[in-house]
């Protein structure tokens, strides 16, 4: 069961918190979360990352990495031509080898979806199905200092260009000031902002910018307010901010997201982003997302790396792979 029907929201939050979603009833509940055991969650992520997939392959790794990166461009000198040669890259990862996968999304800043819509042509679609999906950074990514206004504006305007996915930002300064109703309610207003002229939704990716939120409790507390509130995935970071992803705050956010699934039969996805630029690192992730949550978690709806760099080393170590020339020792062992 996935997150499709936006309505029950508000009432499955209510229902799960005991009373409306504001400041109090929400610290009430975030702050009665077990306390993360930090020492514990090094430990797991530890040795997570010296795990085998089991009945995989090497292949199947790389493919499947490429398969849930979002292909990122993010700088203020961005250009349709620049995004134009992303999507190139995001449809025909080497020219080489025609039979390597193509990534999940390109991400970028809002006003060039229109760019990337239309470089993509018959190729923008669904990453299940082959396609390749556009996702927008919104709500002042990456400060997320702006008005709700704005913020909504920014969103709106996204999805009617053509993106498929939100990336926004909480503010993480309320959150750190205890305004819990308020990153709440923001969230949901951004969810609804998603909704397109046909009655469906783009899917919302909830960024927490873990580096900024200190502690590994409070990581556990914006994932849970982050999924009561609507989205459809919990993001680490925007890549902007040290640390970004990190493989113990990944693997507190897949608990979280396995808690959710164990109390409602919701699947939300979760997406490491920043810092990932190695095949080595991410098969540790690929580790991690199949022990704590399943297999079935690595598909491009419920897991995503986002990454600028990553792809470059996959097809590396793939066409090390594929020529002969690999070594075992760039990798975890894969059964």
């Amino acid at each position: 069961m996935t997150r499709t029907e936006l309505q029950t929201l508000p009432e499955r939050a209510v229902e799960l918190l005991g009373g409306e979603p504001d400041d109090t009833t929400l610290r009430r509940y975030l702050h009665g979360l077990a306390g993360v055991d930090a020492v514990g969650l090094g430990q797991r992520a530890a040795d997570l990352g010296t795990r085998s997939i089991k009945t995989t392959s090497k292949a199947w790794a790389l493919d499947r990495i490429i398969e849930l990166i979002d292909l990122t461009t993010l700088e203020g000198a961005d250009t349709p031509g620049k995004v134009r040669s992303l999507v190139a890259k995001a449809l025909n990862p080497d020219a080489s080898d025609p039979t390597c996968p193509r990534v999940a999304a390109v991400c970028v800043y809002g006003d060039m979806v229109p760019h990337a819509v239309a470089a993509l042509g018959a190729a923008h679609g669904d990453p299940d199905d082959g396609g390749v999906s556009v996702a927008a950074v919104a709500t002042a990514f990456p400060s997320g200092r702006a008005s709700l206004a704005i913020k909504l504006a920014d969103t709106a305007e996204a999805v009617a260009a053509g993106a498929d996915e939100i990336d926004m930002v909480i503010d993480r300064g309320a959150f750190l000031a205890g305004r819990y109703g308020q990153v709440f309610d923001q969230i949901a207003q951004v969810k609804q902002a998603c909704r397109r002229a046909d009655g469906s939704y783009a899917s919302l990716k909830v960024i927490l910018e873990t580096g900024e939120l200190t502690t590994y409790d409070n990581v556990k507390r914006a994932s849970w307010l982050a999924i009561l509130a609507g989205g459809d995935f919990i993001k680490t970071s925007t890549g902007k901010v040290q640390p970004a992803a990190t493989l113990p705050v990944t693997l507190l956010m897949l608990e979280v997201v396995r808690d959710w699934h164990a109390a409602t039969g919701e699947k939300i996805g979760v997406k490491p982003a920043g810092g990932i630029r190695t095949s080595k690192d991410a098969i540790k992730y690929l580790v991690t997302v199949a022990e704590t949550v399943g297999e079935e978690w690595l598909q491009p709806h419920l897991f995503r790396f986002g990454a600028s760099s990553l792809l470059n080393d996959v097809l590396l170590q793939r066409q090390k792979l594929r020529t002969g020339h690999y070594t075992g020792a760039d990798y975890v062992t894969i059964d």
